[in-house]
């Protein structure tokens, strides 16, 4: 399994991006293609000890780089000989089998659709983040990529969810529910009311598991495995669950440090705290899948460390090999609605 990686992107870039690739290709077995500028990849090899790339590791230069001033929508197109482009571009060529970035979510996300291209039938592509829940976690589809939803792309990403969701977390039936803002079937916009009507059809015909509406505090309990929902509304709810975190670790912090008694208290539940913190650690899972495009590609955030791009690696490798794209390319027909054009009858496209 060969695995590219964008060693210019994200905050902490080259150095993170290295130190992760090498621990990866030393834990779990993986190869991994480092793209950017070379002189700046040895460099960031040699604070590791490392006089040259070490067994497992390539490099491919790429003299530009993509800012997150740059314009997401066409800086990969400005900027050809980017990280960015030239990883993307290694992936499409079958020189690896996944692509892991850091680097600008917008620029990946147009680069990844116009480069990679997105699944033939699929409408739009979809960020797919796993979310702590007290059962084990859920796919969150989508957070960000499409603000703007038709009843069809929620259709979409209810299916590429459900399979994201079996191969990748072990669900052999996972729970799907639409979010919104009550669980009866007449709750929320047009959009919602529509979807649920197509999600509803895809359940009783056996396609998903569809268990209807889902309000975000039930979602976060675990009462579904894929919670399904525009990218703004995911979006915030994905920001809103990630600032609660920190409220209530700084919380925790300053209760323990109170007083000596408190002090004394945090050492005999200190391995719950550990546990806890590390179930809120988006640095565990590594990165986000972008779903829906034709080859693997994970959106690690921007702020990662060396542990969470090898973790993001790590997610990869596992998309790469779990089946996903198959099974949505296997399941389109189902995935799309019925058109009529002029003067014809109706078809699916």
């Amino acid at each position: 399994m060969k695995i590219i990686v964008d060693a210019m992107g994200g905050d902490n870039a080259p150095q993170s991006n290295v130190k992760g690739a090498v621990e990866a290709v030393r834990d779990l077995g993986v190869e991994v293609t480092l793209v950017g500028r070379g002189d700046d990849i040895l460099s960031a090899l040699k604070v590791l000890g490392c006089d040259a790339p070490p067994p497992g590791i390539e490099i491919v230069h790429a003299s530009e780089v993509v800012d997150m001033e740059d314009n997401p929508a066409t800086a990969f197109k400005e900027k050809k000989d980017s990280s960015l482009t030239v990883g993307l571009n290694l992936v499409k060529d079958g020189k690896g089998d996944a692509f892991v970035s850091a680097g600008s979510t917008g620029a990946l996300l147009s680069a990844a659709t116009l480069v990679t291209k997105r699944i033939r039938g699929i409408r739009r592509a979809a960020l797919a983040p796993q979310i702590p829940t007290p059962n084990g976690g859920a796919i969150l589809i989508d957070c960000g990529a499409t603000a703007e939803c038709t009843p069809e792309y929620l259709l979409q990403f209810a299916f590429m969810g459900s399979y994201y969701a079996e191969h990748i977390m072990g669900r052999p039936e996972p729970r799907v529910g639409l979010l919104n803002i009550g669980a009866e079937e007449g709750k929320g916009t047009d959009l919602q009311r529509e979807a649920y009507a197509l999600l509803k059809k895809a359940g009783e015909e056996g396609r998903i598991h569809f268990t209807g509406n889902v309000e975000a505090r039930d979602a976060m309990l675990g009462a579904v495995d894929v919670i399904v929902c525009d990218g703004y509304s995911g979006n915030i709810f994905l920001k809103t669950m990630e600032g609660t975190a920190l409220f209530l670790n700084g919380k925790l912090k300053a209760m323990f440090k109170k007083n000596l008694l408190t002090k004394l208290a945090a050492v005999f539940v200190s391995g719950g705290l550990k546990d806890l913190k590390k179930t809120l650690d988006s640095r565990e899972v590594g990165g986000t899948a972008l779903v829906g495009i034709s080859r693997p590609v994970i959106k690690a955030h921007g702020s990662s460390d060396d542990y969470a791009i090898k973790n993001a690696i790590a997610q990869a490798a596992k998309f790469a090999g779990a089946g996903i794209i198959e099974s949505i390319t296997e399941n389109i027909e189902y995935m799309k609605l019925p058109v009529i054009r002029a003067g014809a009858e109706a078809e699916k496209i």
